[in-house]
């Protein structure tokens, strides 16, 4: 996409999903440091999200985590994110938590942990149900750390099974999102450790059910735009995990280790449509804001996107289909890099002010007097974070 026009009006149109557990307390397996105003239940972390979305204009969707997020009337809290502006987005279960689970949840070898994960997934979807969510999006610890500590093929036996009892219950609009990862917190086997086995259930179960890439979920070196492109191309990309790795899943800000693996990312999304909403891809943080402010980390978040997106869209697809079609290499490669190269930041500034924005949100927020607010107002009570 060559036209500043169309350039600006997909920038305006973006829509970046946020995690409320993005708003929490949360850290590492070291330790998580506490930060003064932090939300102390679901409906506080929706204000902050609001203040994502009034600074940035493209975070209207709010991610939750169950049970983290559970409160007692969920069309309320819909209704509550509604009169914010914001919408409830997907929701994300949670099978690795309890001591339960420590062999596995879907997989666990005893029928009576796989029923209660089960029952878990199917309560998910009864609160999408309720808030009106269309994505359930799965991850699982489940894996081994020892050789022979339980049968491989069973266990995805075991697996396939409760996806399926779970894609039964879902509504005509609703879909699974299906997660992978590496390893973590397993270490010898992983149940859905990578794009070809979450896509092999993926194309088991229908055409409900699609992939998720988190990019901080794979091998060093591994190709993540080609997963991109092969997944828009079969129609299971579902949506993202925006974060950032140097190491494993560091869960840093997005675009921080590598913003130009992120800007073929979202090269490889934008050729292929997939920023359309037919498409339906979800495009969600997922981060770990440890020692870094919250709201401002996950604001900058939104604009590494953003930045990206608008590199990715001033690519000249014509001259570079040419060059390819033609075995140019070197010109084809130096198309790429004139957009990477670009400095869109007075291109994002510009599109804001046509919203009504202010052109930097960062210091939007900073002058709103919103941190100084909550971290005078929400005293008492339990933080919530990681796990709460």
């Amino acid at each position: 996409m060559s036209d500043l026009s169309a350039v600006k009006a997909a920038l305006k149109s973006q829509v970046i999903e946020t995690p409320s557990w993005g708003y929490g307390n949360s850290g590492t397996r070291f330790k998580v440091f506490t930060q003064q105003g932090v939300p102390r239940d679901p409906f506080e972390k929706l204000d902050d999200a609001a203040q994502v979305h009034a600074a940035t204009g493209v975070a209207p969707v709010v991610s939750l985590h169950i049970p983290w997020d559970r409160v007692d009337d969920f069309a309320g809290l819909s209704r509550y994110a509604k009169d914010l502006g914001l919408r409830l987005g997907g929701i994300n279960a949670n099978v690795f938590q309890d001591d339960a689970y420590r062999l596995g949840s879907v997989a666990n070898p005893d029928p009576g942990v796989r029923r209660r994960a089960i029952d878990h997934l199917l309560e998910c979807v009864d609160i999408m149900d309720a808030t009106g969510s269309r994505d359930l999006k799965l991850w699982f610890a489940d894996g081994t750390n020892y050789p022979g500590q339980d049968d491989i093929v069973a266990r995805q036996d075991r697996l396939s099974h409760a996806l399926s009892e779970v894609y039964e219950r879902l509504g005509d609009d609703q879909r699974i999102l299906l997660e992978y990862k590496l390893f973590e917190p397993s270490f010898y086997t992983t149940d859905v450790p990578d794009w070809g086995t979450s896509y092999a259930h993926c194309l088991t179960l229908g055409d409900k059910a699609q992939v998720v890439v988190d990019t901080g979920h794979h091998a060093p070196g591994t190709n993540i735009e080609f997963i991109v492109a092969f997944l828009l191309r079969q129609g299971k990309l579902g949506g993202f995990d925006f974060n950032s790795r140097f190491y494993a899943d560091d869960d840093l800000m997005v675009g921080a280790a590598d913003p130009f693996q992120l800007f073929r990312i979202l090269h490889e999304v934008a050729k292929n449509d997939g920023f359309a909403p037919r498409t339906g891809v979800a495009f969600m943080l997922d981060q770990c804001h440890n020692i870094e402010a919250k709201i401002p980390a996950v604001i900058r978040s939104v604009m590494n996107v953003q930045e990206a997106t608008a590199k990715a869209l001033l690519v000249e697809t014509d001259v570079l289909r040419e060059a390819q079609n033609s075995g140019d290499v070197l010109t084809a490669n130096s198309v790429l890099m004139d957009a990477y190269n670009a400095d869109v930041r007075p291109l994002l500034a510009e599109v804001r002010q046509e919203q009504g924005l202010d052109p930097d949100p960062v210091a939007a927020y900073r002058a709103s007097g919103w941190q100084q607010r909550i971290v005078k107002e929400r005293v008492g009570g339990v933080q919530a974070g990681w796990g709460a």
